[in-house]
């Protein structure tokens, strides 16, 4: 990749995204308190504009559905935003080998609390997905056979993932909405979802908050629809340490608050990454494999080199630095034996110091003392061996990096950071919310005529592939979109009722007391940030989550009592965003409390801390006695916890489900199934 000229790579981080899009028209208005509010209508609205709900308009529009997409801003999310670099497929010839269906299943749902025929369905899903992108314009690397260059990213030993460049994903989003203006998909931009309206058990309309919108003082409008599609990403902006860009809030709270069912929230990933103040980026692969020198400094300017208090020798320290690429995410089981893990309890423990952490290109790792200095060709085998296959043994780590991916120092070049000049600040961050709102295989949740797609849905287990989750995005966005358009004549939305006025006018007397409140709407976001990146952190001490879940349920009293402050029309939209954080905030807590209580063991994202944990880290031949943790118990992979709200108890109830673990693939023949095919059966 070094001889690549600077226009492609400027190119490849330098690209206009597509507009201007079709807006949907209103089609009239309602009454409620003598306020009006601008109606819109449609089949099927999708929430949400990543490349999940672009896949999703795309596919639905392809089969002749009247389909709406209502976005708050078109390219602000976490695809078209953040640091997803590659998608995993199946592997039709990574490294000259074949791949089958079940074996890649089985490696997705190998972390445990997932569906075998889930992760069945994205390995299968996966071909469709890749290919069509490729037809849309996506330009995946190849060889001069034609096969798609793959390479091995965190949890996948096979070497599924496939990348056009640190913008893969807001590459997918550019080619799906330029699909979707080629189709004339109507959008509804500028819009944000705040309550789900149901009736008779389903859901039929969507209030949202539209600036632009002055029918009422407030800018709610009212969307009908028979269907709805949550594509709305994670709730990024529940952390305080949070590498998601600003104001993802998610769509997750308000499906809660309408009584969706959700699965699996005691499960996240959190990894090295850069701040949400400056670019925030995640820093695995090449970032990391080129083994830049990483250190602290004090406020008064003091250097430390603190990892090599962690590494025994610095052979060991510059592998395990390498490893951190593939082994991006932080995972509980890589404390021991002095694994990769042990950087980010390294920089965690260097935060609670007072001290800001650094990576430094133009310096190699540093010694530990009384130990060699580094040296290029004394790392370990695995790490020297695929330093030599991708030309990356240069002398220090900034020309590792142009040899390898010099498009990593392009991205920040990009966004005014030179890295060949001076050293990136980090941290560890949350990045993802594996769990979410529990679906079946065509991607329905709890509530009826609900899906949801994309990081809305807990499809993901414990742990997940690098690049699985937009795969499974885009695998779902279709299969909800064939779901719907199979039973388009069915559960038809009966229009504007009495319900819905009636639900319109409590939402108008809510806001009014509002605007009485005593309770900052930033205070309390920033109270519930806080306390989910210290008490649900990857370093989680069990006696304070249940610490945390008191105070989470205190906040709710006190929301009750005093009321969260509505300090102008303007903020009607973060109202409703702190409200619905304030109730996925409990819900985690209640889901991770529950996991605790009953045993639950440290495992994927998180290690739990405890008194009677079984497990001490060590580092450089030292015990680390403030990690001893529990350790996981596997039985737990065979369960899920979920989680629903009842509005009128004001409660979640926490029950647990048992994994399926069987795949029914062997009495599945061509001319037994094809009918059923044909019929529309398999959608029932």
């Amino acid at each position: 990749m070094n001889q690549i000229p600077e226009d492609i790579l400027h190119s490849m981080t330098h690209f206009k995204m597509p507009g201007p899009v079709c807006q949907h028209k209103e089609n009239g208005t309602i009454e409620a308190n003598e306020t009006k509010f601008t109606t819109y209508s449609c089949d099927t609205l999708v929430l949400g504009s990543g490349a999940a709900g672009l896949r999703a308009a795309v596919e639905l529009k392809r089969r002749g559905i009247d389909v709406v997409v209502a976005t708050s801003c078109l390219f602000g999310g976490t695809s078209a935003c953040s640091g997803s670099d590659k998608q995993t497929l199946h592997t039709v010839g990574t490294s000259n080998r074949g791949d089958d269906f079940t074996k890649m299943a089985h490696d997705i749902s190998s972390g445990g609390c997932m569906d075998i025929d889930t992760a069945y369905i994205e390995s299968v899903g996966s071909l469709y997905s890749f290919s069509s992108l490729q037809y849309l314009g996506l330009l995946l690397p190849q060889d001069t056979y034609g096969a798609v260059l793959r390479y091995k990213t965190d949890h996948d030993e096979a070497g599924r993932a496939t990348s056009c460049g640190p913008l893969t994903s807001r590459l997918m989003t550019k080619v799906l909405c330029e699909e979707a203006i080629r189709l004339d998909v109507p959008f509804l931009t500028g819009c944000t979802g705040v309550k789900i309206l149901t009736e008779d058990g389903r859901a039929s309309g969507l209030l949202v908050v539209n600036p632009k919108d002055k029918t009422n003082q407030y800018g709610l409008s009212l969307i009908t629809f028979n269907r709805l599609v949550l594509a709305t990403g994670g709730p990024g902006e529940l952390y305080r340490d949070s590498v998601y860009p600003k104001a993802c809030f998610s769509a997750i709270g308000m499906a809660l608050d309408a009584g969706v069912r959700a699965v699996n929230l005691t499960e996240s990933q959190f990894g090295i990454s850069t701040n949400r103040d400056q670019f925030p980026w995640n820093l695995s692969g090449t970032y990391m494999q080129v083994m830049p020198y990483i250190y602290s400094v004090n406020e008064d300017g003091d250097e430390y080199n603190f990892l090599a208090e962690y590494y025994r020798t610095t052979r060991e320290l510059a592998s395990n630095v390498f490893r951190k690429g593939y082994q991006w995410p932080f995972q509980a089981q890589r404390l021991m034996n002095h694994g990769s893990s042990l950087v980010d309890i390294a920089v965690f423990f260097e935060n609670r110091k007072d001290r800001k952490v650094f990576m430094d290109f133009k310096r190699n790792p540093e010694q530990v003392p009384e130990d060699k200095p580094f040296n290029i060709e004394d790392l370990d085998e695995d790490v020297r061996s695929y330093l030599k296959n991708n030309d990356g043994l240069a002398a220090l780590p900034i020309d590792r990096l142009r040899a390898m991916n010099p498009l990593a120092i392009e991205l920040y070049k990009s966004h005014g950071v030179d890295i060949t000049a001076e050293p990136l600040q980090f941290n560890v961050n949350n990045q993802h919310l594996n769990g979410g709102l529990e679906v079946d295989n065509w991607g329905r949740t709890s509530l009826k005529n609900c899906y949801a797609i994309g990081e809305t849905a807990g499809t993901h287990g414990v742990t997940r592939p690098g690049g699985a989750a937009l795969n499974a995005g885009q695998v779902f966005g279709t299969r909800c979109a064939q779901h719907i358009a199979a039973n388009i004549s069915s559960d038809k939305n009966s229009g504007l009722t009495e319900d819905i006025s009636g639900e319109l006018s409590n939402i108008l007397q809510e806001l009014e007391k509002a605007a009485e409140g005593s309770l900052s709407i930033k205070k309390v976001r920033s109270d519930i940030q806080a306390r989910m990146s210290d008490k649900t952190g990857f370093v989680c001490q069990a006696d304070e989550v249940a610490e945390g879940l008191f105070e989470a349920k205190q906040l709710k009293s006190d929301l009750h009592k005093h009321q969260l402050k509505l300090e102008s029309p303007a903020e009607t939209a973060i109202y409703f965003q702190c409200t619905q954080m304030a109730l996925t905030s409990e819900a985690i807590l209640t889901a991770l409390d529950y996991y605790i209580e009953n045993g639950g063991g440290s495992r994927g994202a998180r290690v739990i801390c405890a008194e009677d944990g079984t497990a001490v880290p060590e580092a450089a031949g030292k015990t680390l006695d403030e990690l001893r943790f529990r350790e996981e118990d596997l039985e737990d992979r065979n369960k899920t916890i979920t989680i629903q709200y009842n509005s009128d108890t004001e409660n979640f109830q926490t029950t647990e489900k048992s994994v399926n673990a069987d795949l029914e693939l062997d009495n599945i023949f061509f001319e037994k199934n094809w009918g059923a095919y044909l019929t529309g059966d398999i959608y029932k």
